[in-house]
């Protein structure tokens, strides 16, 4: 799975929005949305709500995480734990970057929650590296990992994966094989 892949599966997660316009419910293969007044808040999915910002029909209301003083605890506490803790969307950062790229007039203190979610975003990504690291160097046939989300776990992938294929390599070549000293005539 590719970035673009999981941006996509991010945008299937629904935020508030408020919109300046009326329709009646709308029925969609992936659920019912509406009905949309102006002026009261309606959930959406992301996809949607991106639209409808590009097309001055709405105001984009961000999701309840995506506050100053919420990131900073959960960026001390991150930098705190030598776990992964958990986090407040599966798709924190592809949510942020799609909501400040396209509605930060709608996000107060958008550059501060931009840097916030890039040292969340850092802090875990130099902890994924490090287990990856004592993963290998132990040479571990397993790893439980917790509160990972699908994009972390996408920018290691390939590295473990390739690391993995020469530990088994290694390994099998310095297994004594089983037909040493027979002789085949």
């Amino acid at each position: 799975m590719d970035p673009s892949e999981v941006e996509f599966l991010a945008e299937k997660e629904t935020v508030k929005i408020i919109p300046n316009f009326s329709l009646d419910k709308i029925f969609l293969i992936g659920g019912d949305l509406g009905p949309f007044n102006p002026g009261l808040p309606v959930d959406v999915p992301v996809w949607l709500a991106l639209n409808l910002k590009q097309r001055q029909k709405c105001r984009v209301i961000p999701p309840d995480w995506m506050e100053v003083e919420k990131l900073e605890e959960m960026r001390d506490l991150e930098r705190k734990e030598d776990t992964f803790t958990p986090v407040p969307s599966p798709y924190y950062m592809e949510l942020t970057k799609l909501l400040l790229n396209h509605a930060s007039d709608n996000i107060p203190k958008a550059d501060k929650i931009r840097t916030l979610v890039k040292d969340i975003w850092d802090t875990r990504i130099a902890k994924l590296r490090l287990s990856a690291d004592s993963f290998i160097s132990q040479q571990e046939a397993h790893a439980k990992l917790d509160n990972l989300t699908l994009m972390e776990i996408n920018t290691v992938r390939a590295f473990l994966l390739d690391s993995l294929n020469c530990m088994y390599k290694l390994r099998s070549n310095l297994q004594p094989s089983s037909s040493k000293g027979l002789i085949d005539y």
